[in-house]
């Protein structure tokens, strides 16, 4: 049983990590950036201070966040080798266990939120493909033609990797172009696109003491067609337990399937009573790196600290806590 009912609501979420361009980088770019961060974190706040759930605040800042094309989730996903998309989203409910993930699917506009319906409407946990949309159209979300997810920055991110004969590319790797300036001039963002992660996710801690996380991606650049990753598969990129932790993973999917990564900063917690940030520090700093996983995780604990670790140099990242001023990040340091 939650006893931390006193904490008050937070929420944290983040759009991936990977190598910095802070040379590179402009101060357009680097607002462009927080500025969606804190958008979504100051949204997220104002209704956990309205007495939002924590499942309702995370899924709506997962949304915000697929329909942000600086971000690869939802409109400005990633092109898979064939140069279609494959989209995977999940949803834990920390109060119940209960949870709902998609993977691959191709139509439906926003995959969180057919997550959420399959862990609401569903006696199953998992969909995938053209199932998967087609149970998200039946429970009326929206759907959308294929070539709605993409856009031109992620086809050129497509091309250069098959010129480049890169193979496979993480996540966001291989786009040169993060988004355009006024003068239509291409620029690279704070993160390197060449080398980033691009998972997004939110995390959330409400005033009834419940915790829920979010999860959902666009995957990875010239992947083969059907890879999922960890994104969708609770206890690897997802996971929350109000007796614990809510958390939400960004990196090597292989490395944090392996590691069931978000299930072992909760079960660090439970057997060995670490802390939420000496637990996820074990975890990013120490077992990832052990099987070549880069990347990083959010995490609210039960009694509502927050922990943001990354491996990698930098993680868009923030958040936001009842009564206090949001604060978004980068950067390391």
């Amino acid at each position: 049983m939650n006893t931390h009912k006193q904490a008050r609501p937070v929420l944290a979420i983040h759009g991936g990590a990977g190598t910095l361009l802070r040379s590179k980088s402009s101060p357009q770019q680097e607002a462009a950036y927080l500025g969606a961060l804190q958008r979504i974190l100051g949204d997220g706040q104002a209704r956990l201070a309205a007495g939002a759930t924590a499942m309702d605040v995370v899924v709506e800042a997962v949304r915000q966040l697929e329909e942000c094309e600086l971000f690869n989730a939802g409109k400005g996903a990633v092109y898979t080798a064939a140069g279609s998309h494959e989209l995977d989203a999940s949803v834990m409910d920390g109060a119940t266990l209960r949870a709902g993930a998609v993977a691959g699917v191709t139509r439906t506009r926003n995959p969180v939120l057919a997550a959420r319906a399959v862990m609401l409407h569903s006696e199953h946990l998992m969909f995938i493909g053209a199932a998967a949309d087609a149970f998200a159209a039946r429970h009326g979300l929206e759907q959308v033609a294929p070539d709605w997810f993409g856009t031109p920055l992620r086809l050129e991110q497509l091309q250069r990797a098959k010129q480049a004969e890169a193979g496979v590319l993480l996540d966001h790797d291989g786009q040169a172009l993060a988004f355009k300036q006024a003068a239509s001039e291409p620029i690279s963002g704070p993160l390197d696109e060449q080398s980033k992660f691009g998972t997004v996710g939110a995390v959330a801690l409400d005033a009834q003491g419940h915790l829920a996380a979010a999860t959902s991606t666009g995957g990875m650049t010239n992947k083969q067609v059907g890879r999922v990753g960890d994104s969708p598969v609770i206890g690897a990129g997802c996971y929350a337990n109000d007796a614990t932790v809510a958390i939400s993973c960004t990196g090597t999917g292989e490395a944090f399937m392996r590691s069931c990564a978000a299930h072992d900063v909760s079960a660090l917690m439970e057997y060995l009573g670490l802390s939420v940030q000496e637990a996820s520090r074990r975890v990013v700093m120490e077992k990832l790196p052990a099987i070549a996983g880069r990347g990083g995780l959010i995490a609210v604990a039960a009694n509502g600290e927050v922990a943001l670790p990354f491996n990698t140099e930098g993680m868009y990242r923030g958040y936001a806590r009842v009564g206090e001023a949001p604060v978004a990040a980068i950067y390391a340091g």
